[in-house]
């Protein structure tokens, strides 16, 4: 089995965290044919152009990051990918929702999600994200 990074990255691919390795066996659980790290999305910073690579493609289009932490220069890189690419439909599947973005805020993960208007979840994907039709 490929290691993550190095050769093949596909559903079988070994995973970068017990929290995408969890998700992979809820999809393959659910019969979902989930596209994992294939795909580079472009994105530029105000001086330099980068490729950001989601977790998992469900089939519905639907792009799914798996975070334990979401730092401050994730929060910066996702706010700047959906200015960019506004069509682009990127949800979150935290291992805690409720952690603060940083020991001085009161703003957990979740709240930061809801005020730029991204969805989001706790450990597994939500049935009703599997089950959306392909957009």
């Amino acid at each position: 089995m490929a290691r993550a990074g190095y050769g093949a990255r596909h559903v079988e691919a070994a995973y970068r965290s017990g929290l995408e390795e969890a998700v992979a066996e809820q999809l393959r659980q659910a019969g979902v044919v989930a596209a994992y790290e294939e795909e580079k999305i472009p994105y530029v910073t105000p001086a330099t152009p980068h490729k950001y690579t989601p977790d998992f493609r469900l089939p519905n289009g639907i792009y799914i990051e798996t975070k334990g932490r979401f730092e401050t220069a994730d929060r910066k890189k996702h706010l700047l990918i959906k200015d960019q690419h506004p069509g682009i439909d990127i949800r979150f599947v935290f291992t805690r929702s409720k952690t603060t973005i940083s020991k001085a805020s009161k703003t957990t993960y979740g709240m930061w999600c809801e005020k730029h208007g991204f969805q989001y979840a706790d450990k597994w994907i939500p049935d009703a994200w599997l089950k959306e039709k392909l957009k």
